[in-house]
């Protein structure tokens, strides 16, 4: 609350001091009786003045307490509603909620009316937690201001909204709508307080009723929505297309109900909806953009595309994402250059370093190595994690150019720095398993273990690299048992838990676990470890067939060619 100006509290305060008789003030008396009695009428003015210098002084030198002494003093003294609303401002201004309550109650006293005066003792009342005191003074004002009821029950919950007490908010409200049962507003205040209450039952109950008094009332169509999707998206998705078919018009219930039928997979239903929102709003970002993630999640790519080129031509706030996803675009389509120009556009927001990170994969792949690396140098991540992400994306582009030294002494001087960092040490610890020194890969995966004793990534690379060294496989099955507790469902540790049994052996057991885990991912090594499994175990046809179905699918995979060239040369 900035203080007022020093001018302006001294006209005040003259205004009420002149601008009426004086108490103190006898102008029949004569002069002798008047120079040795009580004090005249400009002595009172002059203390008066006075009064409020000091009071706007002490808030101009960031004394409170001392403005707040002299403006309380001096509402007292005059009893002007003008002194009593600026001293029980200044009260508030120095935290003294207590005075700044009972100045309050002084202004409602002498003016019962004034609606400015109700407001800002219901205000002290909310920040004094007098809940209690609160719904009379409430109902007053509502009363007063009957051509805004509407209004002023939607703004209840917003007033209230600091009271950590829900329960305690929803009686008040209660208390104070319930008078007002034929306005639709007021059941939708119950609905709101309710709602934050915790009582959803009665949540709905309001909600229904209010959309009885106003059937087209989209805001409560959502809320309902919003309720029902807590127990059922069916019952919610329903709701709202009864309501999008009543109020075709609806733009953001038939906007949601789109949203409700993606997370449902129900994309045909979707589309069809987001198609009649395009239609209507042909220029809103706020439809344009989910019809291009929905068109790019179905794989519509033309629409998608056409989509996102029409939001750069809006004032769609966020244009680097449609960059992004543009860049992506292109560069799945074999356009690198189109490409890079996308993601060279992308300068902000969570995207920033992906798109600086794709850009330099693409200039790795055109021979450019060291200007992709010089892109990576000059982007500088804005947080912890960035700054992580540009080390991996570095990381990356080396071992793709086939660079592991580099990689690996990159990522060692970055722990220099960041000896505890998780995401640096399992990278630095696959990267010094490529240069061939699996003892650092056990000696930074331990160190990560210690830190992260459940990362299950780190358990299962430990346990995979005994297995495939073929060495301490007991503790290298128990390692990729604790990873694939943590992630049953993982398709890598499910390979190496087949891999370990492998190599103890249990080739019944591994088959099992490798046949499980190539359902679900059909990935080249996985299918190199099966064929190998499989071959072992006599069924050399079924080994042979699948080795190449995968070389077709994925011809320059290292460990997959390798074990066709062992079983099958």
């Amino acid at each position: 609350m900035p203080p007022k100006s020093i001018a302006a509290a001294l006209t005040l305060s003259l205004g009420l001091t002149l601008g009426g008789p004086c108490p103190a003030a006898d102008n029949t008396a004569p002069a002798g009786k008047r120079a040795s009695g009580q004090a005249p009428s400009e002595d009172l003015v002059a203390r008066t003045v006075f009064q409020a210098l000091v009071g706007e002084l002490a808030l101009r030198a960031n004394d409170p307490t001392l403005s707040s002494d002299a403006w309380a003093d001096l509402a007292r003294r005059t009893r002007d509603p003008k002194v009593i609303a600026r001293a029980t401002e200044v009260a508030g201004f120095a935290r003294q909620y207590d005075r700044a309550l009972e100045l309050a109650r002084l202004w409602v006293e002498l003016e019962p009316d004034s609606p400015q005066a109700r407001q800002a003792q219901s205000t002290l009342l909310v920040m004094a937690n007098r809940l209690d005191d609160l719904a009379p003074q409430l109902s007053v004002l509502l009363a007063k201001d009957p051509a805004n009821v509407g209004g002023n029950l939607l703004h209840l919950n917003r007033m209230l909204s600091r009271i950590t007490d829900k329960q305690a908010v929803q009686k008040v409200i209660d208390s104070v709508a319930a008078p007002y049962d034929t306005i639709p507003e007021a059941h939708f205040a119950m609905a709101q307080a309710a709602a934050n209450a915790g009582d959803n039952l009665r949540a709905l109950m309001e909600t229904e009723k209010s959309l009885q008094l106003r059937p087209d009332w989209e805001v409560a169509a959502l809320a309902r929505a919003q309720l029902q999707a807590r127990q059922s998206n069916q019952t919610a998705i329903d709701s709202l297309a009864k309501f999008v078919e009543d109020t075709p018009d609806a733009r953001e219930a038939r906007l949601t109900l789109a949203r409700l039928l993606i997370a449902e997979k129900r994309y045909d239903e979707a589309r069809r909806h987001f198609e009649r929102l395009i239609k209507d709003n042909p220029d809103n970002p706020d439809v344009i953009y989910p019809v291009a993630m929905l068109a790019l999640q179905q794989g519509d790519t033309k629409t998608g595309r056409s989509q996102l080129e029409h939001l750069l031509t809006t004032n769609f706030p966020d244009k680097s994402t449609i960059h992004f996803f543009l860049g992506q675009l292109d560069q799945e389509q074999k356009k690198p250059e189109a490409a890079l120009e996308h993601y060279r556009q992308v300068t902000t927001g969570d995207q920033y370093i992906a798109a600086r990170s794709r850009a330099a994969q693409i200039l790795l792949q055109q021979g450019k190595t060291n200007e992709a690396r010089e892109l990576l140098h000059n982007t500088r991540g804005g947080t912890p994690a960035e700054r992580t992400q540009l080390i991996l994306a570095e990381s990356q582009l080396l071992r793709e150019a086939g660079r592991h030294n580099e990689a690996y002494i990159m990522l060692d001087g970055a722990l220099g720095s960041q000896p505890d960092n998780p995401e640096i040490l399992y990278e630095t610890a696959l990267t010094a398993e490529r240069i061939g020194k699996p003892e650092l890969l056990e000696t930074h995966l331990k160190h990560l273990l210690a830190i992260k004793p459940d990362h299950a990534h780190a358990l299962n690379a430990l346990g995979y690299s005994l297995a495939e060294r073929n060495t301490r496989l007991d503790e290298a099955h128990d390692l990729i048992a604790r990873a694939l507790s943590l992630a049953p469902e993982d398709a890598f540790i499910m390979d190496s838990m087949g891999w370990v049994l492998y190599r103890q052996g249990k080739l019944a057991e591994a088959l099992q676990t490798l046949e499980n885990a190539y359902r679900l991912r059909a990935d080249p090594e996985i299918a190199a470890h099966l064929g190998e499994v499989l071959w072992t175990l006599g069924r050399r046809d079924d080994a042979s067939r699948l080795l190449q179905a995968a070389r077709k699918a994925h011809p320059d995979n290292d460990v997959l060619n390798a074990t066709i060239k062992k079983y099958l040369p």
